[in-house]
């Protein structure tokens, strides 16, 4: 296992600038330079928390021991337990995984000083809370660090590690809660860059929090949670926030469990590992339990989604409106302004919750069943489709524009429920070269990290350049400022109630509509009608 160790002393070492030796709280670390940037110094597997292992197992974190000699702050600590078929796109390529995971990973612009406050940006990788970790190539910090910004990521608990519920567990708590373990582990995140940021040169003060995918519901949850709310001045939420009655969240890591469904899956897990109690379920090994990793659950029985291929079940480990960590659902927390009042940018990736793949036949059919009552005839106006391929292009058209459109839903729920904040949608349109899947789930990340020549075989051209430093900007002048714009950025406009447009990026850059077609009215209704239909989440 990869963990940080203690240098017992440095006469051997490599020579070692000052600013890549920092003292904290809880001691000293040496980091080194990063090898993407030299003007950047990385500082990997810091311990946020005590490793939660043992009788520690599905108890929130604690602040880490004091180290007493220098921490050797240059090789990443062990990925969160997580099953190697879950690594996936969202994979470091480590099959060094352990319980003892939650380590801290730091990049700071070499000139950083304590006296620096520089502003921060706290990143949590995606993965649907089954996957991933700080060590991602991707989510390398160097190249935005150089922006003037500490970049901080972190590993915490997934799983049924991370979110199992059980009513001992809520007994246990002392809040009449449980579930939301990974969840506590990017609270204490948050909780140690405020106390220790100033060390490497960052604003505890400052901390802008963001992620993707599962990283960008746990930003969300952050901004939502009674606990972190006033602890942060800004949320990036990529693939992203939805409208509370979108049914694409039962699929997504953006949905949620029910206090009920959560400690209701807990009894049942605890029987499926043939144990009866907490106590022996913590001597059950790592392997054993990272069998039900990768759980699917089952929220579209009952449902005109339950015979569809449109949506699909989420994991089931995930977030819990627990009453403590979530005490509203999503719906709840926007309508009661329940929230972080912070500004928010958020957005979604062209064709991510879409396919082409269907026949008219299977076109039909699928929307006849989801569009309940008389909005089948309105759906179908709106998108017409004769052929195979027109029914493809149609189904695909009209869930990208459901990404749009639930986005602009989200802000609209957000002002309408008090909140006074900016929220600036966008929507990433442009297909890294060299592969077939187009703009997918994540293809963004590498140009807003600017890592696109690092790690990955494909061949960039002069456009992804001026994009990584097109979207680097965009995110930076955000981390900085709570706002993108600024230079010679084309203005990215905040969101505006009743002005249907967002902001492409990408093959375009410019606000635009949000239906396919800005005249036609009729796409986006349906839309709207197709949303009332649905639960709140």
């Amino acid at each position: 296992m990869v963990r940080p160790s203690v240098i017992a002393g440095l006469a051997a070492s490599p020579v070692v600038l000052a600013s890549q030796k920092v003292t904290t709280s809880y001691g000293t670390v040496q980091g080194a330079t990063s090898d993407l940037n030299s003007a950047v110094n990385v500082f990997k597997g810091i311990p946020f928390a005590t490793p939660p292992v043992n009788n520690l197992r599905w108890t929130a974190p604690t602040a880490p021991s004091a180290w007493n000699t220098t921490l050797n702050a240059t090789s990443f600590g062990a990925d969160c337990a997580q099953s190697y078929s879950a690594l996936g796109l969202f994979s470091s390529g480590s099959e060094d995984i352990s319980e003892d995971c939650l380590y801290m990973n730091i990049w700071a612009p070499a000139t950083a000083t304590a006296n620096s406050s520089l502003p921060v940006y706290l990143w949590i990788y995606g993965g649907r809370f089954e996957g991933g970790a700080g060590s991602v190539p991707t989510y390398d910090g160097s190249n935005m660090a150089a922006k003037d910004i500490i970049v901080v990521n972190f590993n915490y608990r997934m799983g049924p590690f991370g979110f199992l519920s059980h009513p001992e567990l809520d007994e246990e708590s002392g809040h009449n809660a449980s579930g939301n373990y990974g969840l506590l582990d990017q609270h204490q995140a948050l909780a140690f860059v405020q106390s220790e940021i100033a060390a490497f040169g960052g604003n505890g003060s400052h901390i802008t929090v963001g992620g993707q995918s599962a990283g960008s519901a746990s930003a969300l949850d952050i901004m939502y949670s009674p606990l972190t709310a006033d602890k942060i001045v800004g949320c990036i939420a990529e693939s992203g926030a939805r409208g509370p009655r979108d049914p694409e969240t039962y699929g997504l890591a953006t949905a949620h469990r029910t206090k009920a469904k959560a400690l209701s899956d807990g009894v049942t897990f605890v029987s499926e590992m043939n144990v009866t109690t907490i106590a022996q379920l913590r001597n059950v090994s790592m392997t054993d339990l990272l069998e039900y990793d990768s759980a699917f659950d089952t929220v579209l029985v009952d449902t005109v989604f339950a015979n569809s291929s449109e949506v699909s079940e989420p994991p089931l480990w995930r977030p819990v409106i627990d009453g403590y960590v979530l005490p509203y659902l999503y719906g709840e927390a926007l309508s009661l302004n329940s929230h972080a009042q912070v500004p928010i940018l958020t957005g979604d990736n062209s064709g991510e919750t879409s396919s082409s793949d269907t026949t008219l036949a299977e076109y039909t059919e699928d929307y006849e069943t989801i569009m309940t009552g008389n909005l089948s005839a309105s759906f179908f106006a709106a998108y017409p489709a004769t052929t195979d391929a027109e029914a493809g292009n149609q189904s695909f058209a009209f869930w990208d524009d459901i990404n749009r459109v639930s986005t602009y839903d989200w802000a609209t729920a957000w002002t309408a429920g008090g909140a006074t904040e900016d929220v600036f949608l966008y929507y990433w349109t442009h297909a890294p070269p060299n592969q077939t899947a187009g703009a997918y789930h994540g293809s963004e990340l590498w140009y807003v990290f600017g890592n696109i020549p690092t790690y990955y075989n494909y061949t960039w051209t002069p456009q992804d350049d001026a994009l990584q430093t097109q979207m680097g900007a965009y995110w930076a002048n955000f981390i900085k400022t709570g706002n993108p714009n600024g230079g010679n950025l084309t203005t990215f406009p905040a969101h505006v109630t009743n002005t249907t447009q967002v902001m492409w990026l990408g093959d375009s850059t410019g606000a635009s509509y949000l239906t396919n077609g800005s005249s036609n009215s009729s796409q986006f209704d349906v839309i709207q009608q197709f949303f009332s239909q649905q639960i709140e989440f």
